[in-house]
C-alpha cells in the first residue's frame, strides 16, 4: 500500500528566486561604484622628499652653530682647562670632534684671509700653557689675565706671523690683569691644507703698566713730578725686554700645528706631537 507525503511536506525548490532590484526613481540613473584609485608608491615616496628637501638643506648650518655652543657651554666652568676634570675633558673633547666634523671648508686650502687677527684662549690642555695658570695658583701675588693668539697673514697665501700674547700681572705692583704682556712671535709656513709649521723667534716682556701705589711712590700727587720721577715713569712705559731664540748658532724651535676648524668665530688647533687643544674665539684686535 503506498503512502502519499501530505501536500504541506512537499519539498521546496532547491533555488531561490532573486528578488527583483529596486527601481531608480525617475530621471536618475544609478551608476556602479567604483574603488577609490590608488597613487602608486614612488609617487609617495617623491612627494615626501621634496616636502622635507627645505628642511635637510637649511639643517646642517643650526647643526655647526648648535656644536659650537654646546662646546663653549662645556668649556665656560674650566678656567681655561686648568680646573677641568677628566670626565670634563673627555666630555670636551667630544665636543671638539663633534665641531670638526662639520669644519666649513674642509678639504680645501686654509684660508689665510680668515685666520688673520686676533684670537682668544678659552680652553687648552696644552702642559706649557696649563703651567702658567698652575703658577698664578701657587703664587698669590702672580695674575694671569687673558691668553691671545694673533696671526697676521691677510695678504700671505704661503705663511705669516703669529704672536702668542699673555696679559699678567702682579698685585699692587702692576694693573691688575693687564699689568704687563708677555709675547712669544713666530714665523709660520703652511705645510698642507690644514698644517702649519711654526718657527719661534723671540720672546719679549713689554706693556708694563705700574699700578697707582707704584707712581704714588715715584712720583706723588702732592708734589710736583720732577724731572727724574717723569724720567722713571716714561723707561717704564715704553720698556721692552726682548731674548731671540733663535741666531746663527743655534737652530730655532718649532712645532707642527694642525688647524682642525676654522670659520669667522671659532678657531680650534691642535699641537702635533707636544700634545694639547685649543679653543679660541674672535676677539677685538689687540693695540
Amino acid at each position: 500500500m503506498a503512502l502519499v507525503a501530505p501536500s504541506s511536506l512537499r519539498r521546496l525548490p532547491t533555488t531561490a528566486r532573486q528578488a527583483p532590484a529596486p527601481s531608480a526613481a525617475p530621471g536618475l540613473r544609478l551608476r556602479p561604484l567604483r574603488e577609490p584609485r590608488r597613487r602608486p608608491r614612488h609617487h609617495l615616496v617623491a612627494a615626501a622628499a621634496a616636502a622635507t628637501a627645505p628642511l635637510a638643506a637649511s639643517s646642517p648650518p643650526a647643526s655647526t652653530e648648535q656644536r659650537k655652543h654646546e662646546l663653549l657651554r662645556a668649556v665656560q666652568e674650566t678656567r681655561r682647562g686648568f680646573a677641568a676634570g677628566l670626565d670634563q675633558r673627555a666630555a670636551i673633547e667630544e665636543a671638539i670632534v663633534g665641531v670638526e666634523e662639520l669644519g666649513a671648508g674642509e678639504g680645501a686650502p686654509l684660508d689665510l684671509a680668515a685666520l688673520d687677527g686676533t684670537w682668544r684662549l678659552c680652553y687648552t690642555s696644552a702642559s706649557d700653557v696649563l703651567g702658567l695658570f698652575e703658577a698664578a695658583e701657587r703664587l698669590p701675588l702672580l695674575q694671569v689675565g687673558q691668553i691671545y693668539q694673533k696671526f697676521e697673514c691677510r695678504e700671505r697665501s704661503d705663511g705669516g706671523t703669529v704672536r702668542n700674547v699673555v696679559r699678567w700681572s702682579i698685585e699692587n705692583l702692576l694693573e691688575e690683569q693687564e699689568g704687563a704682556t708677555l709675547m712669544v712671535s713666530a714665523k709660520f709656513v703652511v705645510l698642507s691644507k690644514r698644517n702649519i709649521f711654526l718657527q719661534f723667534e723671540e720672546v719679549a716682556i713689554e706693556n708694563i703698566k705700574i699700578s697707582e701705589q707704584v707712581q704714588s711712590l715715584i712720583a706723588p700727587a702732592i708734589l710736583p713730578r720732577s724731572f727724574l720721577s717723569l724720567q722713571i715713569l716714561q723707561f717704564l712705559k715704553t720698556f721692552r725686554a726682548q731674548v731671540p731664540v733663535s741666531g746663527p748658532e743655534r737652530r730655532s724651535p718649532g712645532g707642527l700645528y694642525y688647524l682642525s676648524y676654522l670659520d669667522r668665530d671659532m678657531l680650534l688647533g691642535r699641537s702635533v706631537g707636544g700634545g694639547g687643544i685649543f679653543v679660541f674665539t674672535r676677539a677685538q684686535p689687540l693695540i
